[in-house]
């Protein structure tokens, strides 16, 4: 029976790692999202929007 423990509690934890690491990727995805918003406003563009302007006019 002891052993049954220590696996719900294995189970647990690695069910709050994966949680956390969830909230972690989604809060930082809206933080680059505002990042590059913030960017943007201020006249910044993307390489690749460059790129594709030159490839579409050759």
């Amino acid at each position: 029976m002891n052993h049954a423990l220590f696996v719900t509690a294995a189970y647990v934890v690695s069910a709050l790692a994966l949680l956390g690491l969830g909230a972690w990727i989604l809060l930082d995805q809206r933080a680059r999202q505002k990042e590059m918003a913030d960017l943007e406003a201020a006249g910044v563009k993307r390489r690749s929007e460059r790129k594709a302007r030159r490839d579409a006019a050759g």
